[in-house]
């Protein structure tokens, strides 16, 4: 089978399009013919080999999103059967032969039903994605019906996810993003008002957009240049989720005295097991009832995952990267 290969640690041409043995499932594995692979800014980190939560033993095969058709299966209860359309989840996985590739094998926990609505493509823009959503609304900042959150970076895989998850809630969504196209797409998945984080002193306009009060919850994409500024927009009392950060900064501390404000840093593997199978479950509910609706921005081959590797540090996100499976 073809499949992405990195045997060290290093920029993006470390990974190689090699031919492996078909993997075999143990009890309680699932082995599925992918036909789209996710991906994540984590999986750049990682392949890099300065990741804090993650440093793989190589050789290794990037990837813990995916989507395609249940192959076969291992020995024990297990309710994926070979023809099953499927996304898998495998971030927490105890075996994951990696995504990159045409055909996988990992847990049976980690792999769910795809609506038959959903393209192979949606199917592996849902793990990651939709359990940082998740985790960073309703695990670590308990946002509640009523409440008013900005999205920074929503026009992203994470932020279209967490946009919907909000609004389905039942909370007032301000997104941003920072192209016109980037800021209809966030409208299109239910954001109440956007706005422009290109321009200067847009957090005005979303004081503005609160009358003054400001947001309970702000989701925060990139912390090493919004995080300080993000308090001129946040009620008292209110809560930042950090998401992503790719740098260090300077902070006030009293400007969180000020709203006695929370700022709550997050990271999907630190979620514990009962954790990660609530989430799935709520998102697979929602993905059921179209509630949910994963939004993909660009595909490439296979082949490409070098320079997918590249684009998705440098490109303005629109919906989750996506890797295609012949």
């Amino acid at each position: 089978m073809r499949a992405i290969q990195m045997s060290v640690f290093g920029e993006a041409d470390v990974l190689k399009c090699v031919d492996l043995p078909v993997p075999e499932p143990g009890p309680g594995e699932v082995r599925i013919r992918l036909h789209a692979a996710g991906i994540n800014p984590a999986d750049t980190y990682i392949r890099s080999g300065t990741y804090a939560f993650f440093k793989p033993k190589l050789p290794w095969t990037p990837g813990f999103d995916g989507a395609g058709i249940v192959d076969a299966v291992g020995t024990g209860d297990i309710r994926a059967k070979p023809g099953d359309r499927v996304f898998v989840a495998a971030l927490l996985a105890r075996r994951n032969t990696g995504t990159y590739a045409e055909m996988l094998v990992c847990d049976a926990e980690a792999v769910h039903p795809l609506p038959e609505s959903m393209s192979f493509a949606q199917g592996a823009a849902i793990g990651v994605p939709s359990i940082t959503a998740y985790r960073a609304l309703f695990q670590r900042a308990h946002l509640q019906p009523g409440e008013i959150v900005l999205v920074h970076g929503a026009s992203g895989g994470v932020g279209t996810i967490t946009v919907q998850s909000a609004r389905a809630r039942g909370a007032r969504v301000i997104g941003t993003a920072g192209t016109p196209d980037g800021l209809d797409l966030v409208r299109c998945m239910g954001a109440h008002s956007t706005v422009d984080h290109s321009k200067p002193n847009y957090l005005d306009q979303v004081l503005a957009l609160t009358d003054g009060r400001g947001v309970d919850v702000i989701v925060e994409m990139l912390a090493n240049v919004n995080l300080e500024k993000d308090f001129q927009a946040l009620a008292k009392y209110g809560r930042i989720v950090i998401v992503g950060s790719r740098g260090s900064l300077e902070f006030t501390p009293r400007l969180a005295m000020m709203k006695e404000a929370d700022v709550l840093g997050m990271a999907v593997w630190n979620t514990t097991q009962q954790e990660y199978v609530s989430a799935l479950s709520a998102v697979a509910a929602a993905l059921e009832s179209g509630v949910l609706r994963p939004i993909v921005g660009r595909e490439l081959p296979l082949e490409q995952a070098a320079q997918a590797h590249v684009d998705i540090l440098k490109e303005k996100a629109q919906g989750k990267m996506v890797l295609a499976i012949d």
